[in-house]
């Protein structure tokens, strides 16, 4: 019998590639979908057939208990959340309600419907905030800075109360930002190698940042969702921080983009105040010690190497696009 795992988010960036992970090892794959989100499946048409879709929405625990019920999964993967930052300011309750009481709604289905499913939490770098301590470990302190990070910290400690009181195999991965061409534009990331392209192919004349000098410990969403899979397979449910375990800044990353178009960036780029956020008098960077040691996970991908991969598929897409 093959095993069965339950993701949701499964339309997300990470969703789509640890389903395609999931099927080349031979699972049997459910995606919980919210009905509003079906018609987004850009990110998971290549998997149509291979992935069963399941209606539900983490507001509505009777939803979630009845997905369960339907799936039986062995492993249950919560990727879902309201994620973007900025926009946890202008809705922070429904920040509140999707990231930080949706998966008390999860935990609480799990335990009442399939209490021996495997469940991983996908926790959040913005738990830490501004942290005391640089890199930081799976010991540092939570001290979020925005609504999105609260109510991921809350999420967080609901799940190790449910693996410590109800004896679950629970686990969260303390994720530090990851990349892929299938990550949003609005993302800084995302939105230089864009840039770089477009510039290249004559569609845009300039790119407009903020603070070139902020650092951020950025790897693959490919090996963070390996990672997380890697979390389930082990005989004891952890935590366990998911990162790079290396900061580059902003303008490493805009100088590398524009080399791959072959383009002196400083023609280019242009420092906006409206985008300006100050340097951070400690560095959010991921301590990867214990992962490596427990799991024997580190990222495959190097930062050059990600840059470099995310250029290539703009390019293609926007001269598609052109053509």
């Amino acid at each position: 019998m093959p095993k069965k795992a339950l993701i949701t988010g499964l339309t997300g960036q990470d969703g789509s590639y640890l389903a395609e992970l999931l099927l080349s090892k031979g699972y049997q794959v459910y995606g919980l979908v919210r009905r509003s989100s079906s018609g987004n499946i850009s990110r998971i048409s290549h998997l149509s057939g291979n992935v069963q879709i399941l209606s539900g929405d983490l507001l509505d625990q009777c939803s979630l208990m009845d997905a369960i019920a339907a799936s039986q999964p062995d492993e249950i993967y919560n990727l879902a959340s309201q994620s973007y930052v900025p926009l946890s300011w202008t809705q922070p309750s429904l920040t509140a309600e999707y990231t930080a009481l949706g998966v008390s709604r999860l935990l609480e289905s799990i335990r009442r419907c399939k209490s021996d499913a495997k469940f991983y939490q996908a926790s959040s770098s913005e738990v830490f905030g501004q942290p005391d301590e640089s890199p930081q470990t799976e010991r540092t302190a939570f001290r979020p800075r925005n609504p999105y990070g609260v109510a991921k910290a809350y999420a967080h400690w609901m799940t190790i109360n449910y693996r410590q009181q109800y004896n679950l195999y629970a686990c969260c991965g303390i994720t530090y930002t990851h990349e892929s061409p299938r990550r949003g534009a609005e993302f800084v990331f995302r939105k230089i190698t864009r840039a770089a392209a477009m510039i290249k192919l004559g569609l845009a004349q300039e790119l407009k940042l903020g603070n070139l000098d902020a650092r951020r410990d950025w790897c693959y969403a490919q090996d963070a969702v390996y990672a997380m899979w890697m979390m389930l397979q082990h005989e004891q449910p952890d935590d366990y921080i998911i990162a790079s375990g290396e900061t580059h800044s902003v303008r490493e990353l805009v100088e590398c983009a524009f080399n791959c178009v072959g383009l002196n960036w400083q023609d280019y780029v242009s420092v906006d105040p409206a985008f300006y956020r100050p340097d951070e008098p400690v560095q959010l960077v991921g301590c990867i010690d214990k992962i490596q040691t427990q799991l024997g996970w580190k990222p495959h991908s190097t930062f050059n190497r990600l840059v470099e991969l995310m250029v290539d598929y703009d390019l293609k897409e926007l001269s598609n696009s052109k053509a």
